[in-house]
């Protein structure tokens, strides 16, 4: 197994799921990011989602970030992802171009098929067509940063050929990773995956070293490798808190999980940790926990965010700091700018 020569890249995600209005949740969200640069963080990701307010609170994430980018000066900027056949690829290429350069240059782009049937349905598409909509998509995405003429007529204006340099796919296949590959682009790994029927008990490692395999495989000699990997994590001054504010969060996921047929074995606190992939506790906790998932040695960038936890805005926070402080740099990484002054612990 290949292991990332690469200084490791830390990176914070959202899915905009605080306990609040849309506007207040883009106002936390915004202030969270900010949090993450001023602890050192590389990279700030946000998640796309469409009509369902439960599972993600941000359907135009190049909006958004360009209001995160005028309150921000050196963390990179990620979408995570745009759901691309649910979009205009001119209209995403030429949005990406304006973000970039306000941004100066700090745009990463990260793409998918993602999107629930239902919101195929609402754009008058059908959720059977989404691979195929997805490669003409990003192929006319591609082209317009290249500067070349689309559909025969006009060329975009600004141009953007490095942009193609920072393409992220997500994937949950092994054909997913042979195909991020082969287009030299970064690969994309979920947080948790619901585990195939003939292997119930696989670890997540289990699962996505195959993908990373067939990635590393099918990407030519002249691409450096780009691997991010996802981790629900969220770490506090208090383990017993910690757990109490996990419980709330996870239970509510695990039957969101069942009504869509997902088996989760067992009813416990560390059944529901386990099968959902969450590292939760003090530093050491989470330390040790993520010690054991061999995936992490193997990519460039780790990214982690509070989703299915979603503690109150104020715990996220600190959440964060305790990362950059403690639990980063004892899994490689190193950070880039000397740090905040320390904040009065949380304990509840």
């Amino acid at each position: 197994m290949t292991q990332s020569s690469q200084r490791k890249r830390l990176g914070f995600f959202t899915r905009l799921l605080d306990e609040a209005s849309a506007g207040e949740r883009y106002r936390l969200a915004a202030d969270q990011i900010i949090q993450a640069e001023q602890h050192g963080f590389d990279s700030a990701w946000v998640a796309q989602h469409h009509f369902h307010e439960a599972e993600g609170g941000l359907p135009s994430p190049l909006v958004f970030l360009s209001h995160v980018a005028a309150r921000t000066s050196r963390i990179r900027l990620g979408t995570g992802i745009i759901t691309l056949p649910l979009e205009n690829p001119v209209r995403v290429a030429e949005d990406a171009v304006v973000l970039d350069l306000l941004s100066g240059g700090r745009l990463e782009v990260g793409v998918g098929t993602g999107g629930t049937p239902s919101s195929f349905t609402a754009f008058g598409l059908d959720s059977a067509s989404r691979s195929e909509i997805y490669d003409r998509s990003l192929a006319t995405v591609r082209d317009a940063w290249n500067g070349r003429p689309l559909n025969g007529g006009d060329s975009l204006y600004p141009a953007a050929p490095g942009l193609n340099d920072r393409v992220w796919q997500a994937t949950f296949s092994v054909g997913g990773g042979i195909r991020a590959g082969k287009a030299g682009d970064g690969l994309m790994l979920s947080r948790t995956q619901p585990r195939p029927k003939d292997a119930p008990q696989a670890t997540l490692p289990d699962i996505q070293h195959p993908i990373i395999d067939a990635y590393l495989e099918a990407l030519p000699e002249s691409r450096e490798p780009r691997i991010v990997a996802s981790r629900s994590l969220f770490v506090a001054d208090s383990r017993r808190e910690a757990l109490r504010l996990a419980e709330k969060g996870l239970r509510r996921v695990a039957a969101d999980f069942a009504a869509k047929g997902h088996v989760i074995p067992g009813d416990t606190l560390v059944d529901l940790l386990t099968a959902l992939d969450t590292h939760v506790g003090t530093p050491q906790d989470v330390i040790e926990s993520l010690s054991r998932d061999t995936t992490l040695p193997r990519v460039t960038d780790l990214v982690f965010q509070v989703h299915s936890v979603d503690p109150p805005h104020e715990y996220i926070l600190r959440s964060i700091e305790l990362i950059s402080s403690e639990v980063a740099p004892a899994l490689g990484w190193q950070n880039p700018v000397e740090k905040s002054p320390k904040r009065v612990a949380l304990v509840r």
